[in-house]
C-alpha cells in the first residue's frame, strides 16, 4: 500500500503548481483580457464617430445656403420664346462635391418676365430629358417620355408633367429658388394638363 500512497502523493505533487506559476497564468490571463477590452473599445470609438457625425452633422450645421436663392443669370441671357438648358452649383453642397454639385435646370422664357424653370429630370425614372427645337418637345431618351414646352406630359410612359421649380424675377436676374427636405428637390408639378 505504501507503493500506491506514494504513488498518490507524487501524482498530487506534480499536478500542483508553485504559487509563482500560479500567479503568473492569471495576470497573464487579466493582461489578455484588459488588452482585448481595450481594443475594442477602440475599435468601437472608432466606428461610432462617423456614426455620430451623421447624426449629428445636420443639427451643427448652421449654413444659410439652405434656403437660398440660386442665380441663373441675365434676362438678356434668355430670349422670349426660347429654351435653355442653365447649369447652376448646388448651395448645400461640399468642397469634396466636385462635377456633382453643378446640377443643370430648362429655364423658358415665355415672354417678359414670365419664365418656366424646369427640373432636367424625367418624371417617370428621373433620366435627363431634353429639349427639342424643332418639335418643340421635352424628350425622354430612356423610356419615351414626352412633354408639351410647357412642360405638361404629351405621351409615354410618365404619368405627369416635368417638376417645375419655384422661381422669381428680381432687378435684372431671374434666380431659382431650391429647398432640400428629405434629400428630395421640394418642386410642384407643372401644370395638370394632359
Amino acid at each position: 500500500m505504501d507503493t500506491i500512497e506514494q504513488n498518490t502523493r507524487d501524482a498530487q505533487l506534480a499536478g500542483r503548481e508553485p504559487e509563482s506559476m500560479r500567479g503568473a497564468k492569471h495576470s497573464r490571463r487579466a493582461f489578455l483580457f484588459k488588452l482585448s477590452l481595450l481594443v475594442n473599445g477602440a475599435v468601437g470609438a472608432v466606428m461610432a464617430v462617423p456614426i455620430i457625425g451623421y447624426l449629428l452633422g445636420p443639427a451643427m450645421k448652421k449654413d444659410s445656403s439652405y434656403n437660398s436663392w440660386v442665380t441663373l443669370g441675365a434676362l438678356s441671357d434668355f430670349p422670349e420664346g426660347e429654351t435653355r438648358l442653365v447649369n447652376y452649383r448646388n448651395p448645400i453642397t461640399t468642397l469634396w462635391d466636385g462635377q456633382t454639385g453643378d446640377v443643370p435646370c430648362w429655364v423658358r422664357r415665355i415672354s417678359g418676365t414670365t419664365f418656366q424653370v424646369f427640373a432636367i429630370n424625367c418624371a417617370h425614372l428621373g433620366c435627363p430629358v431634353r429639349w427639342f427645337e424643332q418639335s418643340k418637345l421635352f424628350l425622354c431618351p430612356c423610356h419615351g417620355g414626352a412633354y408639351y414646352a410647357d412642360g405638361s406630359r404629351a405621351s409615354g410612359p410618365p404619368e405627369r408633367g416635368m417638376f417645375e421649380y419655384e422661381h422669381k424675377v428680381v432687378g435684372r436676374h431671374t434666380d431659382d429658388q431650391r429647398r432640400q427636405d428629405c434629400r428630395r428637390w421640394r418642386t410642384r408639378q407643372a401644370s395638370s394638363r394632359r
